[in-house]
């Protein structure tokens, strides 16, 4: 199968270890990936910003540049989350837009939807022995309703502690701008998420989203946690030499 990778803005700019790995799992499966040149963002941080006109524009870019890819690989829950649930309301009222994205969408797909539900995989050949666990972001299971696909990959992979998070499906106060913009409510709810995490006695917490890594990784980082912050494709990636 043919697999165009969306990588994401900010994996494209901070994290590129996070598409490579996406490359490796699905390359490992025996099948192709592409990546196009031209695309750039899903619109997330204009639509969700008040830049309405610009996300518009993005959503147009990212239609014509993915129109004729048979599957869309998106290592991102927020990005799928913003196309499935906001490009059907800015397409509204133009039957060529709209026609776009009802064409397009079904084509998409978060990077562990895809690996179970499209490709029939769990065991993706991996390796890696680490105490691990796992933080579901909030578009993931409140938008996607991801569900336990991420923890069944992880289950699969040779060699790892996969210890639970409690309230792991808290949000770790992240929130793009909300972060910019509600600074101590955004701490205080991240201070929960790093409590919960030290209290695993994981040395790496995991997810699908880089932002919320991001946000997690920061403050592991300033605190000397000594827990390092993975995106989910890089452990499915490993064959235990990382």
């Amino acid at each position: 199968m043919l697999i165009s990778l969306f990588i994401a803005c900010y994996n494209d700019s901070l994290f590129p270890e996070t598409g490579k790995a996406v490359v490796t799992v699905l390359e490992r499966l025996g099948h192709t990936i592409e990546f196009r040149q031209a695309q750039t963002c899903c619109g997330q941080m204009h639509y969700n910003t008040g830049y309405y006109p610009e996300a518009v524009g993005i959503m147009r870019h990212f239609l014509d540049t993915f129109k004729d890819a048979e599957v869309i690989c998106v290592p991102s829950a927020s990005c799928v989350a913003m196309m499935r649930d906001h490009y059907p309301k800015m397409a509204a009222g133009d039957p060529v837009l709209e026609a776009a994205v009802a064409e397009v969408l079904p084509r998409v797909y978060e990077f562990t939807e895809l690996l179970i539900d499209k490709l029939g995989v769990t065991d993706v050949g991996a390796t890696y022995p680490h105490t691990v666990t796992l933080h579901t972001p909030c578009h993931s299971i409140r938008a996607l309703h991801i569900g336990d696909r991420p923890q069944r990959l992880l289950e699969a992979v040779k060699g790892i502690k996969l210890i639970p998070l409690a309230n792991a499906d808290q949000c770790c106060g992240f929130g793009g701008t909300f972060a910019i913009k509600n600074a101590e409510v955004s701490a205080a709810m991240l201070n929960e998420k790093m409590q919960a995490i030290a209290e695993t006695g994981a040395t790496i917490c995991t997810a699908g989203d880089n932002s919320c890594l991001m946000h997690i990784g920061g403050g592991l980082s300033r605190n000397n946690a000594g827990v390092r912050c993975v995106h989910i494709a890089e452990i499915l990636a490993s064959q235990g030499t990382s």
